[in-house]
């Protein structure tokens, strides 16, 4: 692809972050190039954000439902699985399924809900009250 050629399709990240590109200079030489986006790739990226807000709704609905602990909507909130929020707080991965029922969560001590709160980057009591905060976090 010659330099000129790159992509500068604008997408949401376009203010945010670029892309380096490999692309052919006037004299032939390989160089690199920033590129704002390219419309195929900001399409896919729409989409998987789309398919992530979609899975936090339903993970905030079944909190408030009480058919999951508020660890399933910030794991959602997060980007994590039960292995990495294992990782993060050195519960079990066993522990972290067991936490993600309300009836064990209302158990848990404040140490480990410090652990939990400390792994989401929120405090202990907008952990225990995700219904309370309408925007996230």
């Amino acid at each position: 692809m010659k330099k000129e050629d790159i992509p500068q399709d604008p997408s949401a990240l376009h203010n945010v972050t670029k892309e380096v590109s490999y692309a052919v200079d006037e004299n032939g030489n390989y160089v690199t190039e920033l590129s704002t986006g390219w419309d195929v790739k900001i399409k896919a990226l729409d989409v998987a954000w789309s398919d992530i807000e979609k899975k936090l709704a339903d993970a905030k609905q079944k909190v408030l439902n009480n058919e999951a602990s508020p660890l399933l909507y910030f794991m959602e909130l997060k980007l994590m699985d039960i292995q990495i929020l294992s990782a993060y707080t050195r519960f079990w991965k066993w522990q972290v399924k067991r936490h993600l029922k309300p009836r064990v969560f209302e158990k848990l001590s404040a140490k480990k809900l410090q652990r939990y709160a400390t792994a989401f980057d929120v405090t202990v009591e907008a952990l225990k009250n995700v219904n309370l905060n309408e925007t996230g976090v």
